[in-house]
């Protein structure tokens, strides 16, 4: 019988390296034999919700067992919290507990990692971060370590995060400024990622032409971060790329611009048909899926 080991937040973190997992992402959307059931989203009272994420391929299966509690922001404690169970599919036996706060912040970060190595028109920077929450800091991990960006701007709601993080940036030896209007910081960014909690617009301004946006803090057809107008105008003078099928039915932001989702390609099919550089903005509209979670795991049974 193999050991079951249940990983903390820095034992998870460091079974799962950014490149490593950029390479399980990419190897689990070209894998025949992954299966991802559609998730199990419970609403609880108070607002929070309980999510259930299982998904499998030929040796590995997995179910991510989380609750998101907006609520939690406001008095500072985690808003998502939660575990990865990982099994062996032949055995049946439970393999690895996995940090599930840790797992989705480094596999949502991975995935906009990868489709920025796609698809960003321009990936030197700046980084102009909007939230400074956890998916903030892994995002600026993620970016900083693979894409070698030099500067970032970060905008939050809270300034005691915003300068946390900029903090962090210049210990990582890069620039960093807090900017309090992000949609002016656009004009300078090449490289944008808005990860808020998705209660409100956050940014409206149009894009760079040289821009890529990756959207993740919005996962619900109620939820937003991206105007109507910026959705639209990277649809009509760039391109609008899905992280999966799901964001049909999930993704709020291009919903709410009413723009036809299930018309955008996914991030398998531009990794399947790899094309010319793009041209004009490219906004990557991430909604999450338990296949990212499959992957995380993949690469922590390698770690």
């Amino acid at each position: 019988m193999s050991h079951l080991l249940l990983l903390d937040a820095a034992a998870t973190a460091a079974r799962l390296p950014y490149p490593a997992l950029v390479r399980e992402i990419a190897s689990v959307l070209g894998d025949p034999g992954v299966r991802v059931p559609a998730r199990l989203v419970q609403p609880l009272p108070g607002g929070g919700s309980l999510f259930v994420m299982p998904a499998h391929d030929a040796r590995v299966a997995i179910t991510k067992l989380i609750t998101f509690t907006p609520g939690n922001a406001k008095a500072g404690r985690p808003t998502i919290q939660g575990d990865v169970v990982v099994f062996d599919v032949e055995t049946g036996e439970r393999r690895l507990v996995l940090d599930g706060p840790t797992v989705t912040a480094r596999r949502t970060a991975a995935v906009s990692l990868l489709a920025a190595q796609r698809l960003a028109p321009n990936s030197a920077g700046p980084l102009l971060i909007v939230g400074a929450g956890t998916q903030g800091r892994s995002h600026l991990e993620a970016f900083a370590e693979c894409l070698g960006i030099r500067e970032v701007l970060i905008h939050s709601r809270s300034g005691a995060s915003a300068n946390a993080l900029a903090d962090l940036a210049r210990r990582f030896g890069l620039r960093a400024r807090v900017v309090g209007d992000p949609d002016a910081a656009l004009a300078e960014c090449p490289l944008v990622v808005t990860c808020t909690p998705a209660n409100a617009v956050v940014l409206k301004a149009l894009p760079r032409d040289d821009a890529f946006l990756a959207a993740v803090g919005a996962f619900t057809p109620a939820m937003v971060e991206l105007g109507p107008a910026l959705c639209r105008h990277c649809d009509l003078a760039g391109r609008i790329v899905v992280d999966t099928r799901d964001a049909e039915h999930e993704a709020g932001d291009l919903m709410q611009a009413g723009l036809d989702v299930a018309g955008y390609p996914a991030l398998a099919d531009v990794l399947a048909t790899p094309d010319a550089a793009p041209r004009g903005p490219v906004l990557f509209k991430s909604c999450g899926w338990a296949g990212w979670d499959l992957a995380a795991a993949r690469a922590a049974l390698l770690n």
